[in-house]
């Protein structure tokens, strides 16, 4: 049977860049995950690429997390140049997969998230879906969010119900974990149903503190974070975060875990060094994440890490020691590369929105019932401003 081939795109919290993928999908078979069954991956990738965001962009997104001078205009520039980013990610999984764009029967492009307010029902996904299409040519399946939260949900997290047909096993109780710049986790137990929900900062404020004192984006393999001691009284006072406490469908971002939320904690322990906040912080996102599981998926035996954290080492060190006896691992153990879980899960997204199925699990994100996400964008005969010059794209 000839495969469907689908690009995913996912650039996220930790504003390092665009993963993207290209993968396959069996063109008759039903994909949606069922909701009382398992059944083996069924998506093949064939391939990927990572392209980094230029520092002017990345400071400008984190400069978009909070309210500033001409909003309207800086967010419709940088959803430009994201555009073209998004694209060209694409065009290159495309080539390493030994196809062209235009081969590919749709992308699904999430965004970037600069604001997310569930409780007001809507959340900021900075792109324009329109603008990929011209350069690819190909439809361009966007806006997953604004379905679900118009049915009463979150809009988060999505990626549960791909979790589920993936990686779900009717012998074993797994949790994926998946931490990026917000941490979140999907329950799956062999028989019951699916959950998922956020369980607060992955990578956000350790990438945001290591910034300030260190030179680069990110603690390489936790090291830093390594060489300091964890205070358990800075520790108690962050995880006294309402956030932490509150019950299930949720999801968070950097609305709420913030530098000024971590200033206004740091107030009181000026005596620490910055190692040892370093520290502190990858011992709140193992110890939210370890109390996440032990009371929501109390049951479960294997836990699979993806997503940026999962190479963290002193992060993964620690969720081992919180989580014991179940084994940690990251999702290379199950055939997928931690790197690539969420582009692949925009991928199927797309697939779905095409064929008018849900993508949405009302146990995760709270919504009334099933939904088809996303709008869809329909891609033309020709490339359009792909080999064009922009005078409009200021941050590539």
């Amino acid at each position: 049977m000839t495969d469907a081939l689908y690009a995913g795109i996912m650039s996220g919290t930790s504003l390092d860049g665009v993963d993207a993928v290209v993968a396959a999908f069996p063109k008759e078979t039903a994909l949606s995950f069922s909701g009382k069954d398992f059944r083996e991956p069924f998506c093949e990738l064939r391939g990927s690429a990572f392209v980094p965001f230029p520092a002017a962009l990345r400071e400008e997104l984190f400069a978009l997390q909070e309210a500033g001078a001409d909003e309207l205009a800086r967010s419709a520039r940088v959803a430009n140049a994201l555009a073209d980013l998004y694209a060209q990610a694409t065009q290159e999984a495309a080539r390493q997969a030994g196809v062209e764009a235009a081969q590919l029967r749709a992308v699904g492009v999430h965004g970037q998230t600069v604001r997310h307010c569930p409780t007001e029902a809507w959340s900021c996904q900075l792109n324009n879906p329109a603008r990929v299409a011209e350069h690819l040519g190909i439809d361009v399946v966007a806006d997953f969010r604004s379905r679900d939260l118009a049915a009463g949900g979150q809009g988060a997290p999505l990626v549960p119900a791909f979790h589920a047909a993936m990686f779900g096993s009717a012998a074993k109780h797994r949790v994926i974990i998946n931490i990026g710049g917000i941490a979140n986790l999907t329950d799956l137990p062999p028989q019951g149903v699916v959950r998922g929900f956020d369980s607060g900062p992955g990578n956000v404020l350790l990438d945001t503190w290591y910034a300030r004192h260190q030179k680069g984006a990110f603690d390489h393999d936790g090291a830093w974070a390594a060489s300091g001691q964890s205070s358990p009284a800075l520790l108690a006072a962050l995880l006294n975060e309402p956030f932490f406490s509150k019950a299930p469908p949720k999801s968070t971002g950097r609305d709420l875990f913030h530098p000024a939320w971590l200033a206004a904690h740091l107030a009181s322990f000026s005596s620490l060094s910055p190692a040892d906040v370093q520290a502190t912080l990858l011992q709140l996102t193992a110890t939210s994440i370890a109390v996440a599981v032990s009371k929501e998926a109390a049951g479960s035996e294997e836990i699979f890490v993806c997503g940026g954290g999962a190479y963290n080492t002193a992060l993964i060190s620690a969720l081992r020691a919180l989580l014991a006896p179940r084994t940690v691992q990251a999702t290379d153990a199950l055939g997928v590369s931690a790197q690539h879980v969420e582009a692949l899960a925009f991928a199927w997204l797309a697939c779905e929105t095409l064929a008018r199925r849900p993508g949405n699990l009302p146990a995760a994100t709270g919504a009334k019932g099933l939904r088809v996400l996303g709008a869809v964008y329909p891609g033309c005969a020709e490339p359009g401003i792909r080999d064009q010059e922009s005078g409009g794209r200021g941050f590539v």
